[in-house]
């Protein structure tokens, strides 16, 4: 009687290692997949669909195809990292500390310059058009602050 191997689960277990590697090494410099880790819960869902696949070939048909231990060895430690991936983006990054210099809601906010959208150096204070010392009032200014990981 021979076998063949059932690559599914091995191939489902390198995909679930893609996706949490990749997170750390890619998408993280990326702000679409850094703020919610989409992309790498996607392979996420490939990898584990892969390995539903392999072992309900290596249980359903086990005279055909070889992985009834490898296969559930596999998934379980895929479940295993992919639990620790979402322990670590949505459990411990709620911990992070709140910065404590930083300004409050309706506290005027400091000085600064930053480049444009066309990378030309602009003021807060020339946006402003007035000087809060002074008392003089210029137009409203709205800051939106997106919190990254530093």
């Amino acid at each position: 009687m021979n076998r063949e191997w059932n690559l599914l689960p091995l191939g489902g277990f390198l995909l679930s290692l893609l996706a949490f590697f990749s997170y750390y090494f890619y998408f993280v410099d990326i702000p679409v997949t850094r703020d919610f880790p989409w992309a790498s819960l996607l392979i996420f869902v490939g990898a584990l669909a892969l390995l539903g696949l392999g072992l309900r070939r290596a249980f359903a048909r086990p005279e055909r195809y070889r992985g009834r231990i490898s296969g559930p060895i596999f998934a379980t430690l895929s479940v295993a990292l992919l639990s620790f991936f979402l322990f670590m983006n949505f459990s411990i990054s709620r911990q992070l500390p709140a910065s404590q210099q930083a300004p409050r809601a309706g506290q005027p906010a400091p000085d600064f310059t930053l480049p444009d959208k066309n990378n030309l150096p602009i003021t807060l204070s020339k946006l402003w058009g007035g000087d809060p010392e002074a008392g003089t009032q210029g137009q409203w200014v709205l800051l939106v602050f997106y919190r990254g990981y530093w």
